[in-house]
């Protein structure tokens, strides 16, 4: 089997055309060598996957026949990604979930409010920048 038609296959990439392109961009080899989208996969060839900044590695186990189910995709490959690269995805993913979680939509009124509160000034800084540059007279003078 062709190695788009692959990663389709075992739904690494949602469509075709999304692992072909993927593959012209250099993103997917087969050991230590960068394939074409014509490249027939093996059983046993480790196929390595850059995706979301991120090198996953699998080992295919069995070629499917066509497009599978999630939870068939186990029996023909095997994830033997690096536990480093797991943990920095894991990491990215807590980042990006720093304030407000996946699903929580906008802020809030009340957030909102939280919000200009902490970005607002006090009242005893200078709101008058023409004033703020100029020098203050001395005592001395």
């Amino acid at each position: 089997m062709r190695i788009d038609k692959f990663l389709w296959s075992i739904r690494f990439y949602k469509t075709r055309t999304l692992a072909s392109d993927e593959i012209k961009k250099n993103r997917v080899s087969i050991g230590d060598n960068k394939v074409k989208t014509s490249k027939e996969v093996k059983i046993g060839d480790e196929i390595t996957i850059r995706k979301n900044q991120i090198d996953y590695k699998i080992k295919v186990l069995e070629i499917p026949k066509s497009r599978m189910g999630a939870k068939l995709v186990p029996l023909h490959i095997r994830d033997i990604t690096s536990k480093e690269q797991l943990d920095l995805l894991a990491a990215r993913q807590d980042s990006q979930n720093y304030y407000r979680n996946k699903g929580e939509g906008r802020p809030t009124k009340k957030d909102r409010r939280e919000m200009d509160g902490y970005l607002e000034t006090d009242d005893d800084e200078v709101d008058d920048w023409d004033n703020f540059f100029k020098v203050p007279k001395s005592d001395e003078d």
